[in-house]
């Protein structure tokens, strides 16, 4: 039954934060698979949605295909592969309101601290509700956290000499504020990453001139916005047979793509040299912006959907400088080479601030877990933490791949301890010592500013994470739930034992 929006229940079998794309396909897979548990989503925010919902602006589209951003069970139907955020936030709010998701949502609800009973066998979660943050305490069997890897409060803006000078306007991308005009202005967007790669063609359709200033080039492939092949399926094929294919024919793609930039990265390089020079011309500087220093992968590939940002810079609306601020001045930039760009608007697409569980004050039986010294159990649990579900996505492919199946292998487990009576459930190290790597081996900044909060992994399975969608497939749809990692216990005092039966 959904939930009143005025009383939310005191007490739920699974809570889930959060109600971006993975919370909503978390709470999807929860009432199809394990039909009689209770759930409810709160959301911090004021709307579902989570980074599609937060992100406004300019040109703001996923870097993934969505037939792999998409849900399994749900076919994307648009016309773009690679979509506009309003179009999948659009596809989030569907799928929820399809399947009544929608009303199990509480909003303006935002989670601070849970506290793991194992006499009790549960979570004791502290919320402040609302903008006067009225406390209120729920408890659950699960906490299921899809809140993702990043600070929505606050982007990441280093400090620059000067900044107080510029006569103009500064911003972030991550709070674009509504009433900017930046129609007819001189703008520069600092950065090279997937936000700026993204801005730079979309403000050149109104700017007078867009700069894209970044300290060091990125990789950058012309990716068609459109899937050829996935629009010929659809006219021959039943829409979920269609769907299917198209998204397993591109994690296919991915797969090899990637493997091929890890195992031969001269040629992979050479591959997308090529493809920046077809779209540029022999006579653009191509070994100055287009030719990182590190190797394909070892920070995540930029896509430029029908090539709109080499366009941009063919036809003179954006440029682009390699170089190193100086300093801000009354009127734009000094860099470092003693040049100066010219700038009414100036824009920081600098990156992100990570936060896991949305910064989540976690204790189980009264001791403080850190996350940093906790192993990661197959990319979705932490050593010693009872039944607690993290979804995070891919790196090096669509977010939703790995969440779908985190989703599924939650469901797997929930009901393999219902079927035997189990209330807990906790990943332990077991076997030979193993020495703890850093969960990440990206090399973007915000990664490596985070790495000391994260949790670390191991040498093995289940603490290795492989980044790869059909191993973890065949582990996480076919595997065992009760494998030698994960301990199972049953209520621990005849109270618990009763409320458990209590609540059935």
């Amino acid at each position: 039954m959904p939930l009143s929006s005025a009383e939310p229940p005191s007490h739920v079998d699974v809570l889930i934060i959060g109600a971006g794309l993975s919370g909503i396909g978390a709470a999807y897979h929860l009432q199809t698979r394990c039909p009689t548990l209770s759930y409810a989503i709160l959301e911090g925010r004021g709307a579902m949605g989570g980074t599609w919902d937060l992100f406004r602006y300019p040109g703001i589209r996923s870097d993934s295909d969505m037939y792999t951003l998409g849900y399994r069970f749900r076919p994307w139907l648009g016309g773009k592969a690679i979509a506009d955020g309003a179009s999948i936030k659009a596809y989030i709010e569907e799928t929820a309101a399809e399947y009544g998701i929608d009303q199990r949502i509480r909003y303006h609800h935002r989670v601070t601290r849970a506290e793991w009973s194992s006499e009790h066998s549960r979570w004791t979660v502290d919320v402040e509700v609302g903008p006067e943050r009225a406390p209120l305490r729920m408890t659950c069997g699960f906490l299921y956290a899809c809140t993702g890897y990043y600070d929505y409060a606050s982007g990441y803006t280093p400090t620059w000499p000067g900044t107080e000078r510029f006569q103009g306007r500064v911003v972030h991308p991550q709070h674009w504020p509504e009433d900017l005009d930046y129609g007819g202005k001189r703008v520069v967007v600092i950065g090279s990453g997937a936000t700026a790669v993204t801005l730079v063609p979309a403000m050149a359709e109104r700017a007078a001139h867009v700069t894209m200033l970044q300290r060091s080039p990125t990789y950058i492939a012309d990716q068609p916005a459109e899937d050829s092949v996935a629009r010929a399926l659809r006219r021959v094929l039943p829409r979920r047979a269609a769907y299917a294919v198209s998204r397993w024919k591109n994690v296919l793609r991915g797969m090899l793509l990637y493997g091929l930039a890890r195992s031969r990265p001269g040629l992979f390089k050479w591959l997308l040299r090529l493809g920046v020079r077809r779209a540029l011309g022999k006579t653009y500087d191509v070994d100055t912006h287009f030719a990182p220093r590190y190797n394909p992968w070892d920070e995540r590939l930029c896509v430029a959907p029908d090539g709109d940002l080499f366009r941009a810079l063919r036809e003179g609306r954006a440029s682009m400088v390699t170089d190193h601020i100086e300093s801000f001045t009354e009127t734009g930039l000094k860099l470092r080479s003693g040049a100066h760009v010219d700038a009414d608007v100036i824009v920081t697409a600098t990156g992100l601030n990570v936060k896991i569980l949305s910064g989540l004050a976690l204790s189980v039986d009264g001791n403080p877990i850190q996350l940093a010294r906790t192993l990661a159990y197959k990319g979705m649990m932490f050593s010693d933490v009872p039944n607690l579900v993290a979804a995070f996505g891919y790196t090096n492919a669509s977010w939703t791949l790995k969440c779908d199946l985190v989703a599924e292998y939650t469901c797997r487990l929930l009901n393999h301890m219902k079927q035997h009576g189990y209330t807990q459930c906790v990943p332990r190290v077991t076997g030979p010592a193993m020495t703890p790597e850093p969960v990440l081996d990206f090399s973007s900044g915000y990664v490596q500013r985070a790495l000391d909060s994260l949790p670390r992994q191991g040498t093995r399975a289940p603490w290795r994470l492989y980044q790869n969608y059909v191993r973890d497939l065949v582990m996480m749809r076919y595997g065992r739930v009760d494998d030698e990692a994960m301990e199972f216990r049953r209520p621990e005092s005849p109270r618990a034992l009763l409320a458990e039966v209590a609540r059935g």
